[in-house]
């Protein structure tokens, strides 16, 4: 492993230095708090179609999913269903639309938004409040970061988690939004390339002169050691058992394509008619990163049972199969993964308390008297020390290292989806806008009903109560817009009537 280490140094502290230079570039671009959460609504479709695919998919698409394929075997493969098509379907339903209402709106993030449209203070505050859950979200990628240098530089897990939260405070404080989608670009071709790479890899190594063939040996081999490695639905798998829970996980990252730090990425489009061209590029990138999900079977193939830890199943089959210096490729690219999500998460939370609460409510409400240059200026500043914070409070939920980082990351995605899907879809697709109270409720009901279902193992998947809750916070705006729709009726009928 000391050649694997030096080339891993040298690769990411390449990779380090290409960052911190666009970091700086983007720094300099960062003048307001605009720039900072959106790049100022100025970018294209093809650098925020790319940047939206990285973000979506995280270093969990290295680790934590390839160590869920090393744990189940084929049953989860219907992650790459749920992703490709319930991503995109939640993309294609609510991009365009929140696209076009931002022109207006001129709204930074997703409680900026949902406050404006419903006129909502509680909502702003509210769904900024919620988005602390991805804090939860952060914590996983900066475990992957840790489990990349406790693997390939010899750290100690309390060390490498310290490192990999340094480094992304440090770039996003400087850049923000600029720094989150040029980075991210970069990092979503490097993902895709890494992701076919040990698809193929496997075909090569496992040949029997033909695909079927070699997919059969594959199949024979994974049947060896558990026969549910093979099965359709595994009963081992936490999240893909029956055809119910695989429902739910569609149906979670159908909502989670609204997630607050993708939602940023679609107000920084600059041109609405490109939104097209940012889909078809998020699509066609994720899918080339998808496929490492056999990295986990052909680890499974390979080394049976000898993996100490589910999450490093990727780089044990790397280990196994690869040079040094690819072994040191392909962890550059894990932590070239956990970096583009972590960093436009701190963006998303950053945005609501300086933006969302600090300008929106408290000085535009005149709690606080500032003219609007100097609020903007402390608002910028707000953003950027809100980061070390946020670093912090990740830091220390996965202080103690979690059995799989995948489910940490759902555990924040979850609560997201469920206080906020409602109020988005109804303002995308109601025919009439709902009352800001049905939208506050909405909210209210789908967070405490996430809370309730996960944290009260009545469900003990997080994708699959998530998607129960978000689905039930749907249905509470849909019903409770209607019930007030007809007593706001009454009450104007009634009161022409005493007037007659």
């Amino acid at each position: 492993m000391g050649t694997v280490t030096l080339y891993t140094w040298i690769g990411f502290g390449a990779f380090l230095a290409i960052m911190f230079v666009l970091s700086l570039i983007s720094a300099r671009k960062t003048k307001n708090v605009s720039d900072f959460a959106i790049g100022g609504g100025s970018l294209g479709p093809y650098v925020l179609g790319l940047s939206f695919s990285a973000t979506y998919l995280s270093a969990a698409t290295f680790l934590g999913y390839p160590g869920w394929s090393h744990a189940w075997g084929y049953s989860n493969l219907w992650l790459f269903l749920a992703i490709i098509g319930g991503g995109p379907i939640g993309v294609l339903m609510v991009a365009k639309r929140v696209r076009k209402l931002n022109t207006g709106q001129k709204s930074l993030s997703l409680p900026d938004w949902l406050g404006d449209f419903y006129k909502s203070d509680i909502l702003r505050v509210g769904s900024g409040v919620i988005l602390l859950f991805n804090i939860f979200y952060i914590a996983a990628q900066f475990v992957a970061g840790a489990r990349i240098f406790e693997y390939l530089l010899g750290m100690s897990y309390t060390g490498g988690l310290l490192l990999i939260t340094t480094i992304v405070v440090l770039y996003v404080f400087a850049g923000g939004a600029f720094a989150d989608i040029y980075t991210d670009a970069v990092q979503s071709i490097m993902m895709g390339i890494a992701g076919t790479f040990i698809f193929i890899s496997g075909i090569v190594l496992f040949w029997k002169g033909s695909i079927t063939t070699t997919f059969t040996g594959i199949t024979n081999q994974l049947a060896s050691h558990d026969a549910n490695l093979v099965e359709v639905f595994n009963p081992e798998s936490a999240h893909f058992y029956s055809v119910a829970v695989v429902v739910g996980a569609i149906v979670i990252q159908w909502a989670f394509a609204s997630a607050p730090h993708l939602f940023n990425k679609v107000l920084g489009l600059k041109n609405e008619k490109d939104i097209g061209k940012m889909i078809l590029t998020y699509v066609i990138a994720t899918a080339f990163s998808l496929v490492v999900l056999f990295g986990g079977i052909y680890s499974r193939v390979a080394l049976g049972n000898g993996v100490a830890e589910s999450d490093l199943a990727l780089m044990e089959y790397a280990v196994w199969a690869f040079p040094a210096v690819v072994v040191a490729i392909i962890g550059v690219v894990i932590l070239a993964a956990a970096m583009s999500t972590t960093d436009g998460l701190f963006v998303s939370i950053s945005t609501v308390f300086a933006n969302d609460i600090f300008l929106k409510v408290l000085v535009k409400k005149g709690i606080i008297r500032l003219s609007p240059s100097k609020a903007e200026k402390i608002a910028l500043q707000i953003s950027r020390l809100s980061v070390p914070f946020i670093g912090l409070a990740a830091f220390l939920i996965v202080l103690r290292p979690p059995v799989y980082m995948g489910d940490i990351m759902w555990i924040g995605i979850s609560g997201v989806a469920a206080g906020t899907m409602g109020p988005i879809l109804y303002a995308v697709y109601g025919k009439k806008k709902a009352s800001k109270r049905a939208a506050e409720l909405s909210m209210g009901t789908g967070l405490l009903s996430y809370l309730l279902l996960y944290f009260s193992g009545l469900v003990p998947s997080t994708m699959t109560a998530g998607a129960i809750a978000t689905l039930i916070g749907i249905a509470t705006i849909v019903l409770l817009s209607a019930i007030l729709r007809k007593d706001a009726k009454y009450a104007k009928a009634s009161k022409q009537l005493k007037a007659n």
